[in-house]
């Protein structure tokens, strides 16, 4: 399956560009351990974040979208150059951002009036799989950023650049957001109506939740184990 990104006359090679989210998995997790002493439990140990393959895979989900250019921030104010040529005919901003009007998040219930809102520039149309739509969000697990991607659904859009809005939620924050760091992140899904069944479990069904639960704090490798088999016989 294929997702077609294209840019501007002139922009390519000058550009950051998306990537799979699995090749740029932050290095805080690369370093995180996998275990940790916890006093709570009287010194033992207890497995990290870094051992729960839902966490990981969902940050290694789908395609990460880059800031285009290097952002510096003092005292609130940004800062960039993004070095990138004009063209002609475009009306895309060179900017890395723009800023979203408070009155824009009007009832918009949770957010701190005192905090803007901002858009990331996204420099790439993309040309969407047939039947498929993508989701974005914030880079799933990346609360170490100062801001907060909000989340849309967007369908096939193959010649228009889809723009990232996003509360800047750190006000204190000072220093250089570097060119590709992530500022969104999409995974493609479909948009078919599903139905939803709840039912209590039968007596095999519970044996096999139980047996399972008893697998996974004895092995804590035997979700990708098992995913693993399950893929090899399909």
């Amino acid at each position: 399956m294929t997702i077609e990104f294209r840019c501007l006359p002139g922009w390519k090679g000058r550009l950051p560009e998306p990537k799979p989210a699995m090749g740029a998995l932050p290095d805080w997790l690369k370093t995180m351990p996998k275990s940790a002493v916890s006093e709570l439990l009287g010194g033992g140990a207890v497995r990290t974040v870094k051992q729960c393959p839902p966490f990981v895979d969902a940050m290694g989900a789908g395609i990460v979208f880059p800031l285009i250019a290097d952002l510096k921030v003092t005292d609130g104010v940004f800062e960039w150059d993004s070095g990138l040529p004009a063209h002609p005919l475009a009306r895309l901003t060179r900017s890395p951002v723009g800023v979203h009007l408070p009155e824009q998040l009007t009832g918009f219930p949770g957010v701190d009036p005192d905090r803007f809102a901002v858009k990331f520039t996204n420099g790439w149309t993309m040309r969407l799989p047939e039947g498929w739509s993508m989701l974005f969000s914030h880079p799933h697990n990346r609360f170490d950023l100062p801001f907060r991607t909000l989340t849309g659904l967007v369908d096939d859009f193959a010649g228009g650049f889809v723009h990232f809005p996003a509360l800047w939620v750190d006000p204190a924050f000072a220093g250089v957001l570097a060119a590709g760091t992530p500022v969104a992140q999409g995974v493609l899904v479909r948009r078919t109506a599903l139905a939803i069944s709840c039912r209590e479990m039968d007596a095999a069904e519970l044996a096999e939740s139980l047996e399972l639960q008893d697998a996974l704090d004895a092995d804590p490798g035997v979700y990708r184990k098992r995913f693993r088999a399950k893929t090899a016989q399909e």
